[in-house]
């Protein structure tokens, strides 16, 4: 009985949290003319691509894209790297000062991007790399990896010291210990961060909008904040952007979804 309810429940769940979408999918496939005199919840009598077209047209979609792909995908790798370095010092190495470094970390995390905007902007414009995807590429990497940081440290902590020193003792050195023992057996968890980086990266919208103001630089959140904002959009070509602009973040997660799953069951298996 038990089992059926979680079931159900679980399916209303997912029915509540999908409907959105679907109202949207339907919204973009419908002419404008169907939406004013049937109403957003209705079904289109045929499929309407022209919202689709007119929007990446418009837009330049295409561009923006690459741009979030681009962005995205270096901040994910970059910060997954730059973490599992931090992390083997502080959760393995056990530096000097690790507590006060970990809090550190911790309290980057908490701060609002509000708060870091103006000294960002300041420092790109300094240092030339204002209106560049690579200034924002290194914001970026730094915010993912002060996160990771600290999780992967509090799950080195608990690495097997037996494995470290089987290690030590068949003469591998730190470099070697961390690329062949600790990368490996991390993998799921690092996977994990990998696709929570990414999607993070993706959504991102504030900073983004403060750092690049150049249509060829813009990514996808950008272009469709400014966009909607210049009320340049029907409620079908709204629906066709909001479309647009989730369906590549789907379908990564889709993609990396086995990965995803392989790092939670191994988080909970430990």
């Amino acid at each position: 009985m038990k089992r059926h309810v979680t079931l159900w429940s679980l399916i209303v769940l997912a029915v509540v949290m999908l409907a959105p979408f679907l109202v949207v999918a339907l919204n973009a496939l419908k002419s404008p003319a169907e939406y004013a005199a049937d109403g957003p919840l209705s079904f289109p009598d045929g499929v309407y691509l022209q919202g689709l077209i007119d929007f990446w047209v418009r837009v330049g979609f295409g561009q923006k894209l690459l741009n979030s792909v681009v962005i995205s995908g270096s901040v994910a790798v970059l910060a997954v790297v730059i973490s599992v370095l931090n992390a083997y010092a502080l959760g393995i190495g056990r530096i000097r000062g690790r507590t006060w470094i970990l809090v550190a970390f911790l309290i980057a995390n908490t701060l609002p991007q509000e708060a870091l905007a103006y000294p960002l902007y300041f420092l790109a414009n300094e240092t030339g790399l204002y209106d560049t995807q690579l200034g924002v590429i290194i914001i970026f990497t730094i915010i993912q990896a002060a996160f990771g940081t600290y999780l992967l440290s509090s799950t080195f902590v608990g690495f097997p010291h037996e494995l470290l020193e089987a290690a030590y003792l068949d003469g591998a050195n730190k470099w070697q210990t961390l690329v062949r023992i600790v990368v490996p057996i991390s993998r799921p968890t690092l996977g994990v961060l990998f696709v929570f980086f990414f999607i993070w990266t993706w959504n991102e919208f504030f900073l983004p909008l403060i750092l690049l103001i150049s249509n060829d630089t813009q990514t996808v959140p950008v272009a469709l904040g400014v966009l909607q904002g210049q009320r340049m959009m029907d409620a079908t070509m709204t629906s066709a952007s909001a479309l647009l602009g989730v369906i590549p973040a789907i379908a990564f997660f889709l993609i990396f979804q086995r990965t995803l799953t392989r790092g939670i069951t191994a988080g909970a298996v430990k």
